[in-house]
């Protein structure tokens, strides 16, 4: 059982880490894992491995991320009606804290099921299309898609979800983290979403 107040070198020597021991906060680990028992598991898991693909998978996102998304999803400015009503009342101290319990989550890569269309999706992910003006996403993301404290982890993650992200961005659909995302994800093709949605599953 989790002790009320953990430090990141405290356990970092038993869990498998996206960021490095220094930079995971204190937080209240205990109270995270009560919130995400009560709020976050039936949809993301219990070990923020998603239960669905329609759901993103939580275990190894930066905390910083998964604690700013939960803040947008609070003020309003990520809009979801389902997601409004996850973060209500939470404190800044709690989404810190659920963004450090889900980091610290073990992660694998997912196999791909169309290794033609995952070779699409390697290609654009690390030289993007000139044609197009499409940027390599590992530019940003990184060569394995690891994403920084500012950007999100893409390695491992939902197939379906990132794809359904991608088209949010080019539609302006989605209200956050969209001025950058909009001018990329609106040049890509469907079949490149597709393609890079599979493969960046594939990575860890």
């Amino acid at each position: 059982m989790w002790k009320k107040t953990v430090s990141a070198a405290g356990f970092a020597c038993c869990l498998s880490f996206a960021a490095t021991a220094a930079d995971l906060p204190e937080v209240d680990l205990e109270r995270a894992a009560q919130i995400s028992a009560g709020r976050c598991s039936l949809c993301h898991g219990a070990d923020g491995e998603s239960a669905s693909a329609l759901y993103p998978r939580l275990a190894g996102q930066h905390h910083q991320y998964i604690a700013r998304q939960l803040a947008d999803f609070q003020s309003g400015r990520r809009k979801s009606d389902t997601m409004a009503s996850m973060a209500e009342g939470l404190t800044p101290e709690e989404m810190l804290a659920l963004g450090v319990f889900f980091e610290s989550k073990p992660t694998k890569p997912r196999q791909a099921r169309d290794a033609e269309l995952a070779g699409v999706g390697r290609f654009v992910f690390h030289r993007g299309n000139e044609e197009s003006g499409v940027p390599a996403c590992a530019s940003c993301h990184g060569e394995r898609g690891l994403g920084t404290d500012q950007l999100p982890r893409l390695a491992g993650q939902v197939p379906k979800y990132i794809e359904s992200q991608l088209k949010s961005f080019g539609q302006r659909e989605r209200t956050n983290d969209n001025a950058v995302m909009h001018s990329i994800a609106s040049k890509l093709t469907e079949l490149e979403i597709k393609a890079v949605s599979l493969y960046v599953s594939t990575l860890d």
